[in-house]
């Protein structure tokens, strides 16, 4: 379990059924959850487990990872190298899961595209806009048909990325210089005014406040409650790996770093731990 978690790409919830995910180097997991009380889950479902669980026995390596839509996931990546798998070498392109990452099935850019991140954004017509960041070809892409075709956006070299659920055409993403946003559906990118250099960011849903919350490279967390107010929060006291806000009125954070996966619900004051390695 140990080596999985050294290498966690993304993490996620699912507001359908209350499960938490960490896409890894070995595949998805499903997080417990059962020691976070009901001011985290607001109602979903608690994870009987008390370990993780690797799902359906699947290794492949899932790089991109994000909860797309409720029941929806959707990752990229390397298949498991030790399974025979309808999945195409080497990258799997675009695949989508709507039984919890027990199977998966494969949308575009078979054989292609090694998405490192993922996230989409509901549109009027009740398709997803999906961003994806190519990382052979360090551009951003972008499908408005809930990911079978794909159009080429900016070429930029970032860390992380998160749409903005309030208003589908804005982007943001990390940089070496700091954070940067697009209203132009990633076409283009300007600097955030004020905003601190971040490693990993998300949104806040416009219903508890909305804004952006991230951390830098230290893992301190910073919060953005207008449009050029930033405030430290918190700390996790090391280099986050991946990064999570779980949306609804009462939204909670989920970090994961060399000593496991921790969350919280007052923006990194205080931590829960879901998964611990041992040192």
């Amino acid at each position: 379990m140990a080596n999985a978690f050294e290498h966690v790409h993304g993490l996620g919830a699912d507001p359908l059924t209350g499960d938490t995910y960490a896409a890894t180097h070995q595949g998805v997991w499903l997080i417990p959850t059962g020691v976070l009380d009901d001011t985290y889950l607001a109602g979903a479902p608690r994870a009987d487990a008390t370990q993780p669980l690797q799902i359906a026995g699947l290794a492949q390596d899932t790089m991109g990872f994000t909860v797309a839509a409720p029941g929806q996931l959707l990752a990229s990546g390397h298949p498991d190298p030790a399974e025979p798998s309808d999945l195409a070498l080497p990258n799997l392109g675009l695949i989508s899961s709507t039984d919890g990452a027990s199977t998966w099935v494969a949308l575009s850019l078979a054989g292609k595209t090694d998405f490192h991140d993922l996230d989409a954004v509901p549109l009027d017509d009740g398709t997803l806009r999906i961003y994806g960041y190519d990382a052979g070809a360090g551009t951003i892409s972008i499908s408005d048909d809930s990911g079978l075709t794909w159009s080429a956006g900016a070429k930029l070299a970032l860390r992380d990325l998160s749409a903005d659920s309030a208003q589908a055409d804005r982007l943001y993403a990390t940089t070496a210089e700091g954070v940067v946003v697009s209203t132009d559906v990633g076409r283009t990118f300007t600097a955030v005014p004020g905003a601190p250099v971040l490693l990993l960011l998300d949104t806040v849903d416009a219903n508890a406040g909305g804004g952006l919350v991230g951390l830098d490279p230290s893992g301190v967390v910073w919060r953005q409650d207008d449009a050029e107010t930033w405030t430290q929060t918190g700390t996790t006291g090391h280099a986050p790996e991946a990064f999570a806000v779980v949306g609804g009125s009462s939204p909670w954070i989920l970090v994961a770093d060399a000593t496991g996966i921790s969350a919280s619900n007052d923006f990194g004051n205080t931590w829960t731990a879901l998964v611990t390695l041992s040192s």
